[in-house]
């Protein structure tokens, strides 16, 4: 290894001992999860001082071409795979011909709050005096404060859950950390993840969210630098996290005082179940994301996060190098839609319609013997026999939904789709009956039948 890298060195400055190294990983002659030398032997080989390849090595980290993970050493990180290896990729397009939509997992933009008023009441727009203005306007800040279910240390605005999630784990997770999620999860999480190389680790839910044995045996079992959850909606199943199962996930984290809670409430104010934290009780160690984009409106690019000042601080810090801020102008729309009397009203009759929405399928599906849930928010987990036939089945009657492996850690109990029962209003006894029938039906090309015992999918 050190004959290696010594042999590719041209320039021994610190920016020619990274271009040379990072040569060799672009070549694959430092695959990914290579344990490099230390800085001393690197040095010592190179016949420069340490302080050079140290230098060299922050170089190659500030790139993401290497990840250091404290006395374990330092490690070639995983490259950043393809687009049509990402979980994200696989969730909708199957349909060529689709008449009906299912797959997106996005709001209906009827019951999305109008704009016209709040656009005509924040003025000429001229909310920015100076580059250096606060990040986020403080009337929206003082707002969202209220709102939070507890009080974070430090908080800031930027460009939805996902630009949240993905920040926080560039501040939190390194290669090769354990990282615990649930299982199903979120697939553009699991991506993120992937992309930082951690070892993500799947814990088995129930109808209150994760379990928490499950959760204490894999913490007991291997050291895990965060745990990522969605309190309210998750999605795929729908199910909301009542306090009591908070309190319980808070307990078993309590003996593992280095893991940080990270929180995505990406529903929001759609949402049925109220607002709830791990971060009442584990203040300290707990980053909440409140999405905007499904309540108020995917085009506002609007998440607050909030937390911990030496995770929140360092994120807005970094920043500032790039975007700098949200658009202050989208922020004072936000601010206008969370305290106008008449956009408030929107949204609570968007949460009673999501909640009438999902009832009605739901039960339709019941009646025709499939297995599904659709707690809260705006989609519906169902059991089919076989993912791939119930997908091509439901493709000849145009109807797209999204498969459920890309959201699996590991395998569940039974195959599943997930449907934007969001979307689904109206009268919705043909869409149950095509998608009962394409549930039930097995790969024997047996065709429907009746389902003995409902299966679930914990």
């Amino acid at each position: 290894m050190l004959a290696l890298i010594a042999g590719a060195v041209d320039d021994r400055s610190a920016r020619g001992i990274a271009a040379a190294v990072s040569r060799l990983v672009t070549a694959g002659q430092l695959p990914a999860g290579t344990r490099l030398p230390t800085v001393r032997d690197v040095a010592r080989e190179l016949g420069v001082s340490p302080t050079t390849v140290s230098e060299a090595w922050r170089s190659l980290g500030r790139a993401g071409a290497i990840r250091t993970r404290g006395r374990s050493g330092t490690f070639v990180a995983a490259p950043v795979l393809p687009r049509q290896g990402w979980r994200y990729s696989q969730l909708g397009g199957q349909v060529t011909a689709v008449t009906r939509d299912l797959s997106t997992g996005v709001p209906d933009h009827e019951l999305l709050p109008d704009l016209t008023d709040a656009l005509k009441r924040i003025g000429d727009g001229r909310l920015t005096s100076s580059y250096l203005d606060a990040p986020v306007l403080p009337p929206l800040e003082a707002v969202l404060r209220e709102r939070w279910p507890y009080p974070p240390e430090r908080l800031t605005v930027v460009d939805g859950a996902l630009d949240a999630i993905d920040r926080v784990i560039a501040e939190v997770v390194r290669f090769g950390d354990h990282v615990v999620v649930e299982n199903p999860a979120f697939p553009p999480l699991l991506d993120l993840l992937q992309t930082v190389g951690a070892t993500v680790v799947g814990v088995p839910m129930d109808a209150s969210g994760m379990r928490p044995g499950p959760l204490r045996d894999v913490l007991a079992g291997c050291p895990a630098a965060a745990v990522f959850l969605q309190p309210r909606a998750h999605n795929p199943t729908g199910v909301s996290m009542p306090a009591s199962r908070a309190a319980e996930l808070a307990a078993v984290l309590e003996s593992f005082p280095d893991v940080l809670v990270v929180e995505d409430d990406h529903a929001g104010d759609i949402a049925s179940a109220p607002p709830v934290s791990l971060g009442s009780l584990l203040p300290a160690r707990t980053v909440h994301v409140a999405s905007f984009s499904k309540s108020h409106g995917p085009d506002l690019r609007l998440a607050a996060v909030g937390g911990p000042a030496r995770v929140i601080g360092p994120v807005a810090d970094r920043r500032m190098l790039g975007p700098g801020w949200s658009s202050r102008l989208l922020q004072g729309v936000l601010l206008d839609l969370l305290t106008d009397p008449g956009a408030v009203a929107q949204v609570a009759a968007a949460r009673e319609a999501y909640a009438t929405r999902r009832a009605a399928l739901l039960g339709a599906l019941r009646e025709r013997g499939v297995t599904a849930t659709a707690a809260d928010g705006i989609n519906l987990w169902m059991a089919v026999d076989d993912q791939q036939i119930a997908m091509v089945a439901l493709a000849a009657h145009g109807i797209a939904v999204s498969p459920g492996a890309p959201f699996c850690v590991t395998p569940l109990d039974g195959d599943h789709v997930r449907v934007t029962a969001g979307l689904v209003a109206g009268d919705v006894g043909a869409l149950a009956d095509a998608l009962a029938a394409a549930a039930l039906l097995d790969s024997r090309g047996s065709g429907p039948r009746a389902r003995s015992h409902p299966r679930g999918w914990r």
